[in-house]
């Protein structure tokens, strides 16, 4: 099958490689639909995967081309998403239902060879059906809109009393992920929701999905603290979806008391808090809590209402939310690299760049 193989820090190539073997428990998935994620950069061409050589990719969609030994063929043919996180089923935090905080997980895409190629294999454990209704790029996007919704539910009900109708809530950072969960929160029924971006793009989208002219801070621009407490007088929840020590004082600094910060993207350096950062903490009783990946619960327990993936499947049957539109460019898995060069040096505006089969090309 041909494949992108990572085999070392910047070193990353099409070619042919061998189809996966079908372990017990497994499917083997025809690649139908796979996005690029923020964090598929750094691996490629900074810090590297866990394990090289690697083939990345873990949010993605497809179709069950065959079925390993202990997996029921029912599977077989059916189109479906996949939670790419592997959880060890055994450690305290996955028997307590939590598999987002196991201690000994594996991982499709960083740990484990994943989607950037024709074909993957994956645990059974690990699929969700797409129903007709759902496309396979919405199937792609179940992954980020999963993470998405885990940052708001721990923001909503995840950090002791919660949060009103009427609570000021800022999302600091517009990509992929900060988009989406824009996107929920407006879809919840939230109206003073506020957004930090720093280029026209992401004020365009914003305001595509709702938000208001007056709620939108181009940080580049505009002083965002004091756009904060004179507009929205102070957060009570404060999303942080770039990375960066600054954005995380930011959202110290703006919280209103009794406030929370939730820590959403990736970090990109040390974090390190100045003594007077460090006392508004105390003072304003802040909440500061991080938020990783999303809670997938497979088996008997697939309908417990903490299940991010069956939320957002859920939304997207209602059609209520519409993750597609976030998607800006559309490539042949052969012209992935173009992809992700466009995310490393943004050398063209984008958002969700995906790789579509040929087949969804009409080709």
């Amino acid at each position: 099958m041909k494949a992108w193989r990572l085999n070392s820090i910047g070193d990353i190539g099409f070619l042919s490689v061998d189809k996966p073997v079908i372990n017990p428990g497994e499917v083997l998935i025809r690649v139908m639909a796979a996005g690029i994620c923020g964090s598929d950069i750094p691996r490629i061409f900074k810090t590297g995967a866990h394990k090289m050589p690697l083939i990345p990719g873990h949010e993605f969609s497809g179709i069950v081309e065959e079925t390993g030994r202990d997996v029921p063929d029912l599977w077989t043919g059916k189109r479906v998403g996949i939670f790419p996180l592997i959880p060890c089923r055994a450690c305290g935090p996955c028997k307590a239902g939590h598999p987002e905080m196991c201690r000994n997980y594996d991982y499709i895409g960083s740990r484990r060879d994943g989607a950037f190629a024709e074909y993957v294999t994956v645990p059974a454990e690990n699929l969700i059906e797409l129903p007709d209704e759902v496309s396979f790029e919405e199937g792609a996007m179940l992954e980020p809109m999963a993470v998405a919704a885990h940052a708001m539910h721990l923001a909503l009900n995840g950090c002791g009393t919660p949060l009103c109708r009427d609570a000021k809530l800022v999302v600091c950072g517009l990509g992929t992920i900060g988009l989406l969960l824009v996107m929920f929160l407006l879809d919840q029924g939230f109206e003073n929701v506020y957004v930090i971006g720093n280029r026209p793009e992401q004020k365009k989208r914003a305001l595509s999905l709702g938000i208001r002219e007056e709620n939108w801070c181009n940080s580049r621009e505009d002083d965002a603290l004091k756009w904060i407490t004179g507009t929205v007088s102070g957060a009570d929840a404060f999303f942080e979806c770039v990375g960066r020590n600054e954005c995380i004082s930011l959202g110290i600094d703006a919280a209103a008391p009794g406030g929370r910060i939730l820590l959403v993207g990736n970090p990109y350096s040390d974090m390190s808090f100045p003594k007077d950062t460090y006392w508004k903490i105390l003072r304003n009783q802040l909440t500061l809590k991080g938020t990783w990946n999303s809670t997938f619960l497979s088996g008997d327990n697939a309908e417990d209402a903490r299940d991010d993936w069956q939320f957002v499947m859920q939304r997207l049957l209602e059609g209520s939310i519409c993750p597609e539109r976030l998607i800006t460019h559309r490539l042949k898995l052969e012209e992935m690299d173009r992809g992700f060069h466009i995310m490393k040096d943004k050398t063209e505006d984008c958002c969700k760049i995906m790789m579509i089969h040929n087949r969804l090309k009409g080709e």
